[in-house]
């Protein structure tokens, strides 16, 4: 069904590109601006009645707030849960503008508050909606999944929205039911999905610049250094890297390898904003990031998304105490959008409950 009256309306200001991102990262505070900084955001999540929603790749501190003060920090799909069922009427949101935006979507009588509205995502940048739709016309045939690294309107095109955690079984159960896929934006993703499940996939080219920059031959190196280590993976990693894991998943898979795996050592091919909770949850482990570059480059493993390093706690502060950086979606949007998010959130309640999820798989066609 194409739809040109969806526009992206949140995203007519230019993006705020890497070196900029960087350049915005905020100054690490001292032990006592720290502590007063903390002790401010305590006080105004209770005044606002306000939680934080942080994703595993932010600032320790904005982590460790959040799990102090009943809020949490997980991955995409989780945050988006947490911030639907919980009872507060603001959400922090620590991480990127999709989360924020999803946050909206499926509260929208709730106010969302992001510390940095240009913290974006080079996925969703990527995949702009003229471009997507016009796409997705010319494949009608095709039932369209989009990651959750998209905006608003991408998903308001979109049949089933899923996130890393959820998108193997949601992919299985649509080919079970004879469906091919339209599958946006990350190629490495959507070609650990295709490889898996033997799936019909056309690919949108699209690619995380964390991910994409973890080299096998640098990570064959390192296991030759560290021979007992077992290796967590990101799907969002090229397919040579994938193919050297001994687990390969979501932020919360990875978490989990790390607390089951028979071994004490750790290779990790993700964000380095996860190492600070795979430490927290598993003390007496090592865990060493994997390289996303060469001997002659200026660091070895410098995974870190630019756009999650813009949160930090003077951000959560000010929004809080001031009202800024609100999150708004068209309201005309918001239907459309949230069907996709529902379908999924809707599966993987089902398929966690141990019912059947593929029942709730319908003869569709592409959006």
């Amino acid at each position: 069904m194409s739809n040109p009256a969806i526009i992206d309306v949140e995203y007519e200001q230019p993006a705020c590109p890497t070196k900029h991102a960087w350049a915005r990262v905020p100054v690490e505070p001292g032990p006592k601006q720290r502590a007063e900084l903390k002790d401010k955001i305590r006080r105004l999540l209770q005044e606002r009645n306000a939680v934080m929603v942080s994703h595993y790749y932010v600032h320790p501190d904005l982590q460790d707030l959040a799990v102090e003060t009943g809020g949490i920090v997980s991955d995409s799909l989780e945050m988006a849960r947490f911030g639907r069922d919980h009872a507060a009427q603001t959400l922090v949101v620590s991480g990127v503008r999709f989360m924020g935006e999803t946050a909206k979507i499926l509260s929208p009588e709730k106010t969302v508050l992001m510390p940095d509205l240009d913290a974006n995502c080079s996925l969703d940048l990527g995949c702009p909606i003229d471009e997507f739709s016009a796409f997705c016309d010319a494949h009608p045939d095709r039932t369209v999944v989009v990651y959750a690294n998209t905006s608003a309107a991408v998903k308001a095109r979109s049949d089933w929205l899923v996130t890393s955690s959820c998108a193997l079984d949601i992919v299985k159960a649509l080919k079970d039911k004879g469906h091919k896929i339209l599958w946006a934006p990350d190629k490495h993703l959507g070609g650990y999905i295709q490889r898996e499940t033997g799936a019909d996939m056309l690919m949108w080219n699209g690619s995380c610049i964390v991910h994409d920059e973890f080299k096998a031959f640098e990570l064959e190196a390192l296991k030759k250094e560290h021979p007992k280590a077992k290796v967590l993976v990101h799907p969002e990693s090229p397919a040579d890297v994938v193919a050297l894991a001994d687990a390969v998943g979501s932020t919360s898979a990875i978490l989990k390898a790390a607390r089951e795996l028979d071994a004490n050592e750790f290779i990790v091919a993700t964000d380095n904003g996860m190492m600070h909770m795979l430490r927290q949850q598993n003390p007496g482990k090592v865990f060493i990031e994997a390289p996303t570059a060469g001997n002659s480059a200026t660091c070895k493993s410098c995974a870190h998304c630019p756009w999650m390093a813009m949160n930090g706690l003077a951000g959560v502060a000010q929004v809080l105490e001031k009202g800024l950086n609100q999150i708004h979606v068209d309201p005309a949007l918001i239907p459309r959008a949230r069907l996709p998010i529902d379908r999924m959130l809707a599966f993987t309640a089902a398929h966690r409950a141990g019912q059947d999820a593929g029942a709730l798989v319908p003869n569709i066609g592409a959006a």
